[in-house]
């Protein structure tokens, strides 16, 4: 498409001042680029006027659409009183009334509520504090954290030391704290012949077997429940995190979910952790709290948790975290009202339908010569690219075919982002049908279009 002049002189300026995240710099300043100016329901607007599906809600945060009424004039009305005023040693009234909803659609048994600014903070948090609740407990042994490989828990240097993806994380590893890993499930690379049960306890038994060894100087094992996202959507057995909440208490090790990706509506349900009715000790959200409007995370714990903090001042157990924009009131409130238009909307109970469409559609996918496994939770799907089906080799890493077939579906007007040789569906969950199906059909074109 021809670019105008106005998209051409703000490209020059985007490529002459700005660096961008997880993008080789050298390719983005030799490519044609695309730059968002506006967006409206589930569609986003680049400089030239031209609309683009939103198939990966702007990376997994954005969850009723863009400019939704209900949440615009919400944050209107609290501009109109304070856009920020720090939270230590004060509080604001949309954070108050925000924890308060929070708790009432968490897992139950959590009971507090700390703030920051994005996912990453969250896990970094989780890890802070699980640490010092066993040193203020008396557990000084009580160092190390298990986390499953394929991990993607956020890019700060804590969130980092919990992560497995060697793309992302081998660079830093002289930086991190060393951790204990247990391998994940990966049915469709696990060497595993036998039922989904029979995967289950394979799957279990691989992580007790990590924790009753390093049990006594463990402080939690830190996951993401259902589905690793990061990972390229892998899907773990039905059961699996209701194991590790039972063996975490069978070896007196904390548990942290980090529902970053999976919460608010992703899975289906409010959390991943409902399907199995599962609470953690420490839970941690972020992305689709605020709609995907502001920056906004929280990590939650229980009255057992926020307790061990608890004690005279000279003790110092006091929880010493806290950041600059913690519980920004502006966020807070878009928080609030996209709760508000969860339940106005009915949002979860019409995603149902939208999410047994996703299913049907993705099954034409396995006519593709080189899908080697499709993952699906919910509204959160991965389609695994693969140069060979029959031996699953992937492509090589040159091919580069998840973001081929992220560039040839943008020019058929939508918007997705593989995670290497995995192409990733994660739509709003306003997308109507009819979008769900154009999303499907062009992923599909695009596809067959690149590989074969």
């Amino acid at each position: 498409m021809r670019q105008s002049n106005k998209t051409k002189q703000l490209a020059k300026l985007d490529k002459e001042y700005i660096w961008h995240p997880f993008t080789q710099q050298q390719e983005w300043e030799a490519e044609d680029i695309l730059i968002i100016e506006s967006g409206s329901g589930n569609y986003l607007k680049d400089t030239d006027g031209k609309r683009y599906l939103d198939g990966v809600s702007s990376l997994w945060c954005n969850v009723h659409g863009h400019r939704v009424k209900d949440i615009d004039r919400a944050v209107e009305k609290q501009l109109r009183q304070i856009a920020h005023s720090t939270f230590l040693g004060l509080s604001n009234v949309p954070a108050i009334e925000l924890s308060r909803e929070l708790i009432r659609i968490a897992p139950k048994g959590l009971k507090r509520v700390f703030y920051s600014d994005s996912g990453s903070e969250a896990v970094e948090i989780a890890l802070k504090i699980a640490f010092q609740y066993w040193q203020n407990r008396g557990g000084k042994k009580r160092k190390k954290f298990i986390r499953l490989t394929n991990a993607y828990h956020g890019d700060t240097l804590g969130s980092v030391s919990v992560g497995g993806i060697d793309l992302f994380h081998q660079m830093y590893r002289p930086l991190l704290f060393n951790t204990i890993p247990v391998s994940s499930p990966y049915r469709y690379r696990d060497s595993f012949k036998g039922s989904e049960a029979d995967y289950l306890d394979y799957c279990t038994a691989r992580l007790e077997a990590v924790l009753k060894r390093h049990a006594n100087v463990t402080a939690a094992l830190v996951m993401e429940p259902l589905m690793q996202g990061a990972a390229g959507m892998i899907d773990q057995p039905k059961g699996y995190i209701s194991r590790a909440r039972q063996l975490t208490k069978k070896y007196n090790t904390l548990l942290i979910f980090d529902e970053v990706a999976t919460g608010f509506g992703r899975t289906g349900k409010w959390f991943a952790c409902d399907h199995e009715r599962v609470t953690p000790d420490i839970f941690c959200v972020a992305k689709g709290l605020s709609g995907g409007y502001l920056p906004l995370a929280a990590t939650l714990t229980t009255e057992n948790i926020y307790n061990a903090f608890l004690g005279d001042y000279t003790r110092f157990k006091t929880f010493f975290h806290g950041h600059t924009f913690t519980a920004n009131p502006l966020a807070c409130r878009a928080a609030l009202a996209n709760l508000t238009v969860f339940k106005k909307q009915k949002t979860l109970s019409k995603l149902q339908l939208k999410i047994k469409l996703l299913a049907q559609g993705l099954k034409q996918f396995e006519n593709l010569r080189h899908v080697g496994d499709i993952r699906q939770k919910g509204l959160m799907a991965g389609i695994e690219l693969v140069a060979d089906r029959r031996t699953k080799k992937p492509f090589e890493l040159n091919r580069r075919a998840g973001a081929a077939v992220t560039m040839r579906a943008r020019e058929k007007g939508v918007i997705i982002r593989p995670l290497g040789n995995v192409v990733v569906l994660m739509p709003p969950l306003s997308i109507t049908h009819q979008e769900l199906n154009q999303l499907l059909k062009v992923v599909y074109q695009s596809i067959r279009e690149v590989t074969e």
